[in-house]
């Protein structure tokens, strides 16, 4: 039995947890290039402070960069795997390398774009003489590898939609443990700092992206990169744009708050003294840092779990559709919940893996609390925005993530201040997260049952056909 058989045949809270584990993990992996990075530089002597706050202005252009990937790995990929599940697998091969395709196209353009807009980007989003050179110094040499991010990120969902999940985590631990080792020796023996970080990111990017490539040239892989698949199909594209739209927004809408709010923490800080601004830019990094370890987990479940809610809607399998949402709602919540509480009561313990500045730390400590607490129910949404995506809900799911971000948190980032000072900034993250999770999980319980009921009527018609 081919793998991507098992999708609709393997009892599901088994298949889900086979299919999410190794994506959590290599969600793990993957955030560990952005982990060690922050770590290492965050506790550089003497000029650590400074360094984070200029990565941490690079995360805004890194993250909407990699966002145009979310196009291919967040709707290309759904769309495969409901394609298998419709037991077509040309179209399924088709939408692969058309996405391959599109990666190549963005990462020209986009890096590119980017290099020779580097300084007034990097001012605009908050960057100031103490801090701008780290930022231009990492954001240089990381771009080079724009390419490497954009084909390894885009095409992982390719090996999980066809039940390859476990290859999918060891590319991504390929590239993690790479970073790991060459970060150290490029930062610290080779006394390159910051410019060291971004090499080191680079080469472990390359590492990954070869060897995700090559499993997808394997003459026996279901979904396998071919040329003669390669001509551009506008009507795939347009699928691939329309049901991506969504994932694209959410990790764009996560670029545009960088901007926000570190050009508001910048502001105000400066207000309560000068220097403050650039402490908070630096505390940001930190609370950011932190609060990937309970979105990129979450993120990894949620990714390994969308094909089999995809090729049960596209076989038309009501109830194990159902039962897969379940699994996935619980599993989110629960591990959101019990981070965000972890969090909330050890906050110098989280703050300390990424920095030992004092006054960082002091920053961090007071309001890490209130920046993860909207975290507590974030799991309801991403399930449900989940299986939005996995049952080609695009119009609702694209809703969704404009909602959270750009709908409140925006206007909050400006508005709170005004009444709070600096600290409205982080309560603006906490009140546009607990909105948007609840708004999300109630639209959801009225418009699934819309959706199963549906789904119930096509296989009606489908039996008529048949007698």
């Amino acid at each position: 039995m081919a793998k991507e058989d098992l999708l609709g045949t393997e009892k599901i809270w088994k298949l889900c947890l086979k299919m999410g584990i190794p994506c959590v993990l290599a969600q793990l992996v993957n955030l560990l290039y952005n982990i060690v990075d922050r770590i290492y530089i965050g506790n550089m002597a003497d000029t650590g402070g400074y360094a984070l706050a200029g990565l941490g202005l690079c995360a805004p252009i890194l993250t909407l960069i990699s966002a145009f990937s979310s196009f291919v790995s967040g709707g290309g990929a759904p769309l495969a795997a409901k394609a298998l599940g419709e037991n077509n697998p040309e179209r399924a091969k088709k939408i692969l390398n058309n996405g391959f395709v599109m990666l190549c196209v963005f990462s020209v353009v986009l890096g590119l774009t980017a290099f020779f807009a580097k300084r007034p980007l990097l001012y605009v989003i908050g960057a100031s003489e103490n801090t701008y050179h780290y930022a231009k110094d990492y954001l240089s040499f990381y771009l080079i590898g724009t390419l490497f991010v954009q084909l390894s990120v885009g095409l992982n969902t390719f090996l999980t939609a066809q039940g390859k999940s476990a290859m999918a985590m060891f590319g991504m631990l390929i590239g993690a443990a790479l970073n790991i080792g060459l970060d150290p020796l490029f930062i610290f023996t080779f006394k390159m700092g910051i410019k060291g970080a971004a090499i080191a990111t680079v080469i472990s990017q390359l590492a990954s992206c070869i060897f995700i490539i090559c499993v997808l040239l394997k003459k026996n892989a279901t979904l396998r990169l071919d040329y003669k698949y390669m001509k551009l199909d506008f009507k795939i594209m347009g699928a691939i744009f329309g049901l991506g739209l969504a994932p694209f927004v959410m990790s764009a809408t996560e670029s545009v708050i960088g901007f926000v709010l570190n050009g508001r923490l910048k502001h105000y800080g400066d207000k309560a003294g000068e220097g403050f601004g650039d402490l908070h830019v630096s505390s940001l990094a930190v609370l950011q840092s932190v609060m990937m370890l309970i979105s990129v987990p979450v993120s990894g479940f949620t990714q390994g779990v969308t094909p089999v809610l995809s090729y049960n809607f596209g076989a038309k399998n009501k109830d194990r559709l159902k039962r897969a949402f379940f699994i996935t709602v619980i599993v989110c919540w629960a591990y959101c919940s019990v981070a965000a509480v972890m969090m909330i009561c050890f906050p110098h313990l989280f703050g300390r893996m990424f920095t030992g500045n004092a006054e960082v730390l002091k920053i961090t400590d007071k309001y890490l609390p209130v920046f993860v607490a909207g975290m507590l129910i974030f799991g309801i949404q991403r399930a449900c925005q989940t299986t939005f995506v996995a049952v080609t809900e695009a119009k609702i799911s694209l809703f969704i993530a404009v909602l959270r971000k750009i709908i409140l948190l925006v206007p909050f980032a400006f508005l709170f201040p005004l009444a709070l000072g600096v600290g409205g900034v982080y309560w603006a993250e906490c009140a546009a997260d607990s909105i948007a999770a609840t708004l999300c999980g109630t639209i959801f319980f009225f418009r699934f049952r819309k959706i199963l009921k549906r789904l119930d009527n096509k296989t009606q018609d489908t039996a008529n056909e048949i007698q």
